[in-house]
């Protein structure tokens, strides 16, 4: 089954603007970073090129005997049977992280040949220039990031009469129960196979759930061996240790990251290399705290104080060994960990959508917790996250009677609504974020004269 990549409409528009720099792409392993650049080039333009620097080692020759870019595309010619022309071949280079030279020479394609499309992408891409100490042109290049499936993604393929529905809804109110109920459905199936596109395939093609959680495990695995490949081996059992006791720190009903779950009296300072080192690879998301709602919020945030979770629902389930029927049904003893699967999900939403959606947490004085801040143009919006219906807790309350918010969010499985303020949305929803915001806005003037 193909699906479709929102982040293909990025590409595109980096394809027609005026001013264009070479296209770096980041993002975790197996997310689909090759199949989304060549099937842009398969789409946009009469022919692509694909040069792979870890298949095609003897390529590297190419870049290091010269800086110009005539000369190289000359050379690479003799790599392909694709013809190479300026303005309709689409340059895609894989596993750059191999070849030192050819990432330095985006700077001159940029400089001297900018006429030439070009897409570069690499595996730990973020760990390989840390470590190798390679040098990326900064100014030169155009970083993208791209990121597992979204649930928005994920409807589109899986039932795109529902999508279609809610990218049609044009304001704030209660949808019909049918609908909430097929959101509801394949949210389940979402939670269970995650966005990781080998993954979902196999969900959708009915291929069946152990096709499902061996593709699952077959992630982890290969995970685990980039840790022994990638790393240094001195940070290697640190970062399985933090790796491996994600589920347990996110088991607790704060979720505040505590080095004492990986060894007993372990230090922050002897494990930050592997904690930045899975953050580089983009398999975690560090979300810190905040002393308070002001502008800027890096300003008030608490470096000391933070909450890591998996770039994955799916493989955040696989690895806690989660079994599918506690999402499906009403299970005993599932309570804890359904709030961590629940709040994993809405900042995998968050985070897909804008570098500038990454949120930070909230907490006064351990009477009250908000599990997410976000900073939205001049507005602090609190979020917050519940597993079901189950709305009870006063957390959101003393927020806003602390600070009292323009704007506040729930995201449950609760119908959707606004009413003085409080925007409370279906878990499901958060990919539709900007929209119910925007939405929000032009309910808020007329609630506040009532």
């Amino acid at each position: 089954m193909q699906i479709n990549r929102e982040i293909l409409n990025q590409f595109l528009a980096w394809k027609n603007a005026e001013q264009r720099k070479p296209l770096l792409l980041k993002g975790a392993r197996q997310i689909g970073k090759s199949w989304a650049m060549e099937e842009f080039g398969k789409r946009h333009f009469s022919h692509y090129a694909v040069f792979n620097f870890d298949r095609q080692p003897e390529l590297t020759s190419a870049f290091q005997d010269s800086k110009s870019p005539d000369r190289i595309l000359k050379e690479l010619a003799l790599y392909t049977n694709v013809p190479l022309i300026a303005g309709e071949t689409l340059l895609i280079f894989d596993e750059i992280q191999e070849c030192e030279s050819a990432l330095n020479a985006l700077k001159y394609f940029y400089e001297d040949a900018p006429e030439w499309h070009i897409i570069a992408a690499g595996s730990l891409l973020g760990v390989a220039v840390k470590q190798r100490k390679m040098t990326v042109p900064v100014g030169k290049v155009q970083i993208m990031r791209m990121y597992p499936l979204s649930f928005r993604e994920f409807l589109y393929a899986a039932d795109n009469a529902t999508y279609q529905y809610i990218e049609d809804v044009n304001e704030i109110k209660h949808l019909p129960t049918i609908i909430l109920n097929k959101l509801r459905l394949e949210y389940q199936r979402y939670l269970v196979c995650g966005g990781m596109p080998e993954v979902v395939n196999a969900l959708l093609e009915g291929k069946g759930m152990q096709a499902v959680e061996q593709a699952l495990q077959d992630i982890l695995d290969l995970y685990e061996l980039d840790f022994a490949k990638y790393a240094q081996a001195r940070d290697i059992p640190r970062i399985r240790s933090v790796w491996h006791s994600l589920p347990s720190q996110l088991s607790k009903e704060n979720r505040k990251f505590v080095y004492k779950l990986l060894k007993k009296g372990a230090r922050s300072k002897d494990y930050e290399d592997a904690l930045l080192w899975l953050e580089d690879a983009g398999i975690v998301y560090r979300v810190n705290n905040c002393t308070r709602p002001g502008l800027p919020l890096s300003a008030y945030e608490d470096i000391g104080a933070f909450k890591l979770y998996v770039c994955d629902t799916g493989l955040l389930r696989r690895l806690a060994k989660l079994p599918v029927d506690a999402i499906l049904g009403e299970v005993s003893g599932y309570k804890e960990f359904k709030g961590a699967m629940a709040e994993n999900a809405v900042l995998q939403s968050l985070v897909s959508m804008s570098a500038d959606l990454f949120p930070y947490y909230w907490t006064s004085e351990s009477q009250a917790e908000v599990e997410y801040i976000i900073q939205w143009g001049t507005e602090i919006i609190p979020i917050e996250v519940k597993a079901e219906n189950n709305i009870s807790g006063r957390s959101l309350s003393v927020y806003t009677e602390k600070y009292h918010p323009k704007y506040r969010m729930r995201f449950s499985m609760l119908n959707l609504q606004f009413n003085e303020g409080l925007l409370s949305c279906p878990a499901a929803l958060v990919s539709w974020f900007p929209k119910w915001l925007n939405l929000s806005k032009q309910i808020l003037p007329s609630d506040a004269q009532r």
